[in-house]
């Protein structure tokens, strides 16, 4: 597996969601709802309709089991997390609540390889050389959590990390960055 990396920049995202969003709403909300909840691409790409959406509006927070660690999670969505939701399912014929959120054209679960696909794809239109994959969503959640001034250790419980250390590592937390805090405090 290879290791990849965060999207940094602003900038990048918010070229990534245009990218996607002109190309395929789907394919955005993958994006939108992977880089605001944290959730591993094996949990997003198994979510419902149902887990999402109740009584004809998108509900407020998701809970499930994740895969990895058959441990419950519960979250509330995020405005822009809602919105995306709302707008993919409004463009989309609902057969039933328990179809799949992340249809494939094939009927059935959008698969991990397509989804490494689509965003790949989408990055390298942005221009970002870094590499990318469908973990870059959850290493993106957590990076500008931290760089938004959560606590690490926060973090590192919703992560299911054993130390604030691994959780930094995992989010991309690099020797330049430590370097600027000592910098920028400069007492």
């Amino acid at each position: 597996m290879e290791f990849v990396q965060p999207i940094r920049d602003r900038r990048q995202i918010e070229a990534m969601k245009r990218v996607l969003r002109g190309s395929n709403l789907r394919d955005w909300l993958l994006f939108v709802l992977g880089i605001n909840s944290g959730l591993r691409v094996s949990d997003l790409l198994s979510l419902k309709v149902a887990d999402v959406w109740e009584s004809g509006k998108v509900k407020d927070r998701i809970s499930l089991r994740e895969r990895k660690t058959g441990k419950m999670k519960d979250f509330p969505l995020s405005p822009n997390a809602k919105k995306a939701i709302q707008e993919y399912l409004a463009s989309r014929d609902i057969g039933s609540e328990d179809e799949p959120l992340f249809m494939s054209r094939k009927g059935g679960a959008l698969q991990r390889q397509q989804a490494w696909r689509i965003l790949n794809r989408a990055a390298r239109m942005v221009g970002i050389k870094e590499r990318i994959g469908t973990h870059t969503l959850r290493k993106t959640f957590g990076y500008h959590a931290y760089r938004q001034g959560q606590d690490i250790v926060l973090l590192q419980k919703l992560f299911n990390h054993s130390s604030p250390a691994i959780t930094l590592r995992y989010i991309g937390i690099q020797q330049d960055e430590i370097d600027d805090v000592y910098l920028t405090v400069n007492l």
